[in-house]
């Protein structure tokens, strides 16, 4: 993976947040880090200065947290980022927000319909952004991105397969199934 800093026609590495994001999920992935102190240096090698609190922010906007593993101790991983430790996150951490997407999904659900990648959630008026606050939580495979309105939501995945897989996934818990 490269973890330089991207460069511009110019040839000069852009400093933009976005190109030091990127930076820090290359190094999560590729390396184990287990402080923010160690990611620190790994960014400064990088070519990237940042102080602590800008860091805390990256990772927090990057929703990367810590787990463990009684081989490798605490180190950070990021949402459906291929980490180290990926598969163990899946069971853990993310459970809470699996639990509160099925909660969400029966609740507000009105309507799910397909169309080629995409998927559309009716819900009540009002209650479209906390469930798409929910899917974009559980990290489901295959969901790029959602944007929500009042009352609809519109989920990009990868491909028309995962656009069918994910409204029978979520059709399964409007149902109980």
């Amino acid at each position: 993976m490269n973890s330089e800093p991207s460069q511009d026609q110019s040839g000069f590495a852009a400093r933009t947040p976005a190109a030091r994001r990127r930076c820090i999920a290359d190094i999560i992935v590729s390396v184990r880090v287990h402080s923010q102190a160690e990611l620190q240096h790994l960014l400064a090698e990088r070519g990237f200065s940042v102080s602590q609190g800008t860091l805390s922010r990256d990772l927090a906007e990057m929703r990367a947290y810590k787990v463990h593993s009684a081989a490798h101790g605490s180190v950070y991983v990021i949402p459906e980022a291929g980490a180290p430790g990926q598969l163990l996150q899946r069971d853990a951490a993310m459970s809470k927000y699996h639990e509160q997407l099925n909660r969400r999904v029966e609740q507000f659900t009105v309507s799910i319909r397909t169309a080629h990648s995409d998927v559309v959630l009716q819900t009540p008026p009002g209650a479209a952004q906390l469930l798409a606050a929910a899917i974009d939580d559980a990290v489901l495979p295959g969901v790029m991105g959602t944007i929500a309105g009042d009352d609809t939501i519109l989920i990009a995945t990868k491909s028309e397969s995962a656009a069918q897989s994910l409204a029978k996934y979520l059709s399964s818990l409007t149902s109980g199934d």
